[in-house]
């Protein structure tokens, strides 16, 4: 047994009660850490450590590997949850002086595996953009929206963000400002300036009656800038009329396909990175994951060999 100090069942008690006391952590958060710090407890307890201030960097990082092996191996998720709950004891027993040194604070969570981002097909980004029906003003400004959205690859923030003098028909550009103020122009199709056209002439001038006069693209009903919550709900509305599951659809989901549905048909990565406004083009890369999907899918169905059980294509070449 290593030398005694601090003893760790003490030191997770102390942590636990500041979360509750101090912090006002909510039970749910408390009934995960204590999970996640008995489980912690039970690993140094193998090691033959019972003082806190014996603890080590390896024995934080063991604790780590531990949690991804084994016969029930936790997700790389759960790991890193029980992590944030072992480094908070560190934290914590460091700042209270209950140990000289966090040797937890240079220990790495697990790397998530990077999630695709939730796309449509073409079909139904189609179907979602015929879910605006009617002529009311409204119906005209969540069309215009929709079809922005699907057209530039905008954020939302971004679309509700526009000005009128943003949008140049002629040269059938926008303006977009982006994360950190940074700009970009980018085309705009021809089917979104026709609903962009409808609106202006036929909702807009109607809705900023009931304002005071503001050069926002996009207006709500008090003829004022329409909010990001706005737009998101007409994004929902436009998919529940249409027939979609609302779980397949999100803020950036247009914006997805505006990217995916660019790369599947033959774009160059760095042209997207640039309508994406990306400062690298790493973040613009996934889009190839799902472009690779759709091909193996393609690859799996049209190749003679794709499966292992067509037969032998010989040409006559060795």
């Amino acid at each position: 047994m290593r030398r005694m100090g601090t003893r760790v069942a003490d030191g997770v008690e102390a942590f636990l009660a500041h979360l509750a006391v101090e912090r006002g952590s909510a039970a749910n958060t408390l009934r995960s850490y204590t999970t996640d710090l008995d489980r912690y407890r039970a690993h140094l307890q193998e090691r033959g450590i019972d003082d806190l201030a014996a603890v080590t960097e390896a024995d934080v990082t063991d604790f780590v590997a531990a949690l991804r092996s084994g016969e029930a191996p936790l997700a790389a998720s759960s790991a890193a949850r029980a992590l944030a709950a072992v480094r908070g004891l560190h934290r914590f027993a460091t700042r209270d002086g209950l140990v000289p040194k966090d040797v937890a604070r240079a220990v790495t969570p697990p790397a998530l595996p990077r999630r695709l981002p939730r796309t449509l097909t073409v079909d139904q980004v189609e179907q979602l953009l015929a879910g605006c029906v009617g002529d009311g003003p409204t119906a005209l400004r969540d069309r215009a929206l929709l079809e922005l959205l699907y057209s530039t690859g905008a954020r939302i923030s971004e679309a509700v963000g526009l000005d009128l003098d943003d949008l140049d028909p002629g040269s059938r550009t926008v303006l977009l400002r982006g994360k950190g103020g940074k700009q970009r122009i980018v085309p705009v199709g021809r089917p979104a300036l026709a609903a962009v056209d409808a609106y202006l002439v036929r909702a807009r001038p109607g809705l900023a009656t009931a304002g005071r006069g503001t050069p926002a693209l996009l207006l709500n009903a008090r003829g004022a800038r329409l909010s990001r919550q706005s737009a998101w709900h007409a994004l929902r509305a436009a998919a529940d009329t249409a027939g979609l599951d609302p779980t397949a659809v999100s803020p950036h989901t247009l914006r997805h396909c505006f990217a995916t549905h660019l790369m599947a048909g033959g774009a160059d990565v760095r042209v997207v990175q640039e309508l994406l406004g990306h400062a690298s083009v790493t973040t613009t890369q996934v889009y190839t994951h799902v472009t690779v999907d759709a091909l193996r899918e393609v690859y799996a169905t049209a190749h003679p060999r794709a499966l292992g059980t067509g037969r032998t294509g010989r040409t006559g070449h060795r």
